[in-house]
């Protein structure tokens, strides 16, 4: 297995790189955020990677750092996501970007990625919404833990409940969540919806 590779960057491509290590040439297949990172030819590099076996195929994916290969990991965990379109979808959103669109179930966002038709992005969107929860609502997911070690689920009722409101108020679903989400972290976790709609309305009133 090989986990990651250090060495000269040989050659690029739209969605590949070529890695000298000792001598030696890796292809590595790689997201345009990673291919942007890497450099010119001749630059000192090193990705993490990801080796897929097949019966009749090797092949390695390389990413700049360990977000983005835990999102490849995720991604490719979705029927109908197989590797080159988990790439395509990296190459688009970075990982943050990624956390709010699914938390947001923003289905426009995902769409942007070749490959990703509105079917396959509500696939998406359904199977890791609850993986990305924790992630998206940090200032909620940090309140203290209800007896017995359940999450709270207060916050996060008020957050999804604030959305909503905004967006039968008109806005689009993704700037909704931003700021609603940008209010939870300057309220904390028990601020209730109505304060939530006030802040975030104040956010894109910006």
């Amino acid at each position: 297995m090989i986990a990651k590779l250090s060495g000269l960057l040989d050659s690029t491509g739209l969605d590949w790189a070529i890695i000298d290590v000792a001598g030696v040439g890796y292809l590595v297949s790689a997201s345009a955020r990673t291919l942007r990172r890497l450099g010119s030819p001749g630059a000192a590099v090193s990705v993490l990677t990801e080796m897929w076996v097949s019966e009749d195929k090797m092949a390695l994916y390389g990413f700049a750092d360990a977000e983005e290969r835990d999102w490849f990991r995720l991604l490719t965990t979705v029927q109908g996501v197989g590797a080159k379109v988990a790439l395509n979808l990296l190459s688009v959103l970075s990982p943050d970007e990624l956390t709010t669109s699914i938390a947001a179930q923003d289905k426009t966002s995902l769409c942007r990625a070749d490959g990703v038709g509105p079917k396959l992005a509500a696939r998406i969107l359904n199977e890791l919404k609850d993986k990305v929860a924790a992630f998206a609502l940090p200032a909620a997911a940090s309140a203290p833990p209800v007896k017995g070690g359940a999450a709270p689920a207060g916050p996060v009722s008020a957050v999804g409940d604030a959305v909503s409101a905004l967006v039968n108020l008109g806005y689009r679903r993704i700037d909704a969540f931003t700021a609603v989400n940008k209010a939870v972290q300057q309220l904390g976790a028990e601020a209730d919806m109505s304060a939530l709609i006030r802040a975030g309305l104040k956010e894109l009133s910006q």
